[in-house]
């Protein structure tokens, strides 16, 4: 090894022996080398590709609100990233697949957020598409969907935390489960066949544990923040059994399952929060989905949102079946690989294509196609 060598992967001599070292990492396809380390390309991978841009327009919970200060899907991978590689320097893991998975780990979410995410998993399903999940698109943009159908070949361990990182569930305990490429990968077909799948998956590195509790930490306080701003709740509303152990801000939340994760955590193969610490953050979660998630969207609005969906599904199919020109075939089916074009049906890309989409697109296209 030279000197360049060896500065790149010194931080391997300091890692705790339950960390992924960069030596372990797996490509699906064998990669050219050059001086960055394999979980440090993954992250500029995904930084550059066309994914991660759209992040900016994508909603995190308040879709459509006239205030710039209202956190989107950029915010939040960016927030997930900082929690994580805080908790993973302190327990001496690998921050580099930290970092690459947080901000991979929201590339499939559609438009409107987790409302929208519902209505296109009935449009796959009534569609014989199996079911569609977030976190699963997100895998599958990067193996099969980025660079024009050739997929951006990112390391096994990182599209594993990123199709693992279900914040929706929260464990008091993750401890990983190791795997290999045929694991991980009819984990990854099982998804699409039962629903049940995607909620038991279990990351196969401690770092993918890490970014999957850092995404529940990530989001709990600051949609609270984002619910006070726009009015939908103050923070006196949050019982004190809760706040009396995490705090009533998202900065005091934050430090306090970080310490308490850390503090449970160190020197073990698993990552864990005491009784109390989870108990506070599982009855947020529930206070959250109560009196923020449940209301973020009216019924009129999630109507209109289905409408949208299933309309513009239709009319984007039949331009692919009858080659219309359209922006689905000129833009986005243009340029996209033999695979690509042969390997997918036209149901999976539509479903592609809307996934992809930023909210303001998808309102551009609904207008544009549907809207007469």
């Amino acid at each position: 090894m030279n000197e360049l060598e060896k500065r790149m992967n010194i931080k391997n001599e300091y890692l705790s022996c339950y960390a992924c070292r960069d030596n372990e990492a797996i490509r699906l396809k064998e990669s050219d080398k050059d001086i960055r380390t394999d979980f440090f390309r993954d992250i500029d991978k995904i930084i550059y590709s066309l994914s991660y841009i759209r992040y900016i327009d994508k909603t995190q919970v308040f879709s459509l609100k006239d205030n710039d200060h209202i956190s989107r899907r950029m915010i939040h991978v960016q927030m997930v990233s900082r929690i994580a590689r805080t908790i993973g320097r302190a327990l001496g893991l690998n921050e580099d697949l930290i970092e690459a998975a947080s901000l991979g780990h929201d590339l499939g979410h559609v438009p409107f957020g987790h409302v929208g995410e519902r209505i296109l998993n009935d449009i796959s399903v009534r569609n014989g598409e199996g079911y569609f999940n977030h976190n699963v698109q997100s895998a599958r943009l990067l193996m099969n969907v980025e660079h024009n159908g050739n997929g951006s070949n990112i390391c096994l361990q990182t599209l594993d935390a990123i199709m693992c990182h279900n914040g929706e569930i929260e464990l008091e305990k993750y401890e990983p489960m190791k795997k290999d490429k045929d694991m991980f990968l009819k984990e990854y077909e099982d998804t699409y066949k039962d629903n049940n799948v995607s909620k038991k998956l279990r990351p196969m590195t401690l770092e993918g544990c890490v970014v999957r509790i850092s995404d529940i930490i990530s989001y709990i306080g600051r949609d609270i923040e984002d619910a006070v701003l726009l009015g939908v709740l103050k923070k006196e509303d949050i019982p004190s059994s809760i706040t009396d152990v995490l705090g009533n801000n998202n900065s005091d939340i934050i430090n306090t399952i970080i310490t308490d994760i850390i503090d449970n955590s160190m020197g073990k193969p698993y990552i864990e929060m005491s009784p109390k610490v989870f108990k506070a953050l599982k009855d947020l979660k529930k206070f959250n989905y109560d009196h923020i998630y449940s209301v973020a969207n009216s019924k009129e609005e999630i109507d209109n949102y289905t409408k949208m969906f299933n309309g513009l599904f239709d009319v984007l199919l039949n331009q692919i079946e009858n080659n219309i020109d359209s922006n689905v075939n000129n833009i986005f089916l243009k340029n996209m690989s033999k695979d690509y074009l042969k390997n997918t049906s036209n149901k999976r890309k539509v479903i592609d294509y809307i996934a992809g989409m930023t909210d303001d697109y998808f309102i551009n296209e609904y207008n544009l196609y549907c809207k007469k």
